[in-house]
């Protein structure tokens, strides 16, 4: 999602920035630049480092989702979460209802595994989870997903393979 900022003390002018955000870190870092502390419960963190000294080394460059509202009326969406880094995106479809208002059944047998290689399928029109060149890359994305969902306190649906 594009963001433009002017703050001339702070950014300097006609700078862009690649590093992934999430929609979580702007409150964070409202409260950052108002000098306020950000509350302990809050998810995200302020990416104030990010105007002044580029991509610091710390700054984790992964961007988690989660849809739980399994084939709902409105959007037919099936129940999945994921992560993307710069190049790579990993989804895992779950496609369970929890039992959810709004939500409805599903067939809780059907799971699948989505890779897609970001800068050589921009588009993501090739799932390559299961082709063998990859099987690096799943491990380290999901190895990603797995500390992002136990960082905010989310739990997998998924059987893990490996270990955080």
């Amino acid at each position: 999602m594009p963001l433009l900022i002017r703050w001339p003390r702070e950014i300097q002018a006609q700078s862009l920035c690649n590093d992934i955000v999430c929609n979580v870190d702007f409150a964070p870092l409202f409260l950052d630049c108002a000098s306020l502390k950000v509350p302990s419960y809050m998810q995200g963190v302020s990416f104030r480092k990010l105007f002044r000294c580029g991509s610091p080394e710390d700054w984790s460059q992964i961007a988690y989702h989660r849809y739980w509202m399994h084939n709902d009326v409105i959007h037919n969406a099936y129940a999945h979460y994921g992560v993307r880094d710069q190049r790579n995106k990993l989804i895992y479809w779950y496609n369970e209802d929890f039992g959810l208002e709004g939500a409805r059944p599903a067939d809780a047998e059907h799971k699948e595994w989505e890779l897609f290689d970001c800068v050589n399928d921009p588009l993501e029109l090739f799932n390559v989870y299961h082709d063998p060149a990859y099987d690096f890359v799943v491990e380290r994305m999901t190895r990603k997903l797995e500390a992002k969902m136990a960082e905010i306190g989310d739990v997998p649906v998924h059987l893990s393979k490996h270990v955080i």
